[in-house]
C-alpha cells in the first residue's frame, strides 16, 4: 500500500492488459463521477484520481491498488 500520495507522483496499477503507469491528479474524499462511473470516495475511504501516461484517461483507484514508481 502506498501512503501519502501527492499530486504529480508517478504510480502504477494493474489492468486487464497488464501494468499501467500514470500520475496522481488528486486525492478524492467525496463522491464524484468519472466518465459516467460513480466514485464512492469519502474521508474514511478516499480514492486516488490518476491519469494514464498511455491514454490520458482518468480513473479512480483505492490507495492500496497503486504502487509508487520512481
Amino acid at each position: 500500500m502506498v501512503k501519502d500520495l501527492k499530486k504529480g507522483d508517478t504510480v502504477a496499477w494493474e489492468t486487464s492488459q497488464g501494468e499501467t503507469t500514470g500520475k496522481v491528479i488528486k486525492k478524492q474524499t467525496s463522491p464524484t463521477k468519472i466518465k459516467g462511473h460513480e466514485v464512492t470516495a469519502s474521508k474514511a475511504n478516499p480514492q486516488i484520481i490518476v491519469e494514464s501516461s498511455k491514454s490520458g484517461a482518468k480513473a479512480a483507484h483505492r490507495p492500496s491498488a497503486l504502487k509508487e514508481k520512481s
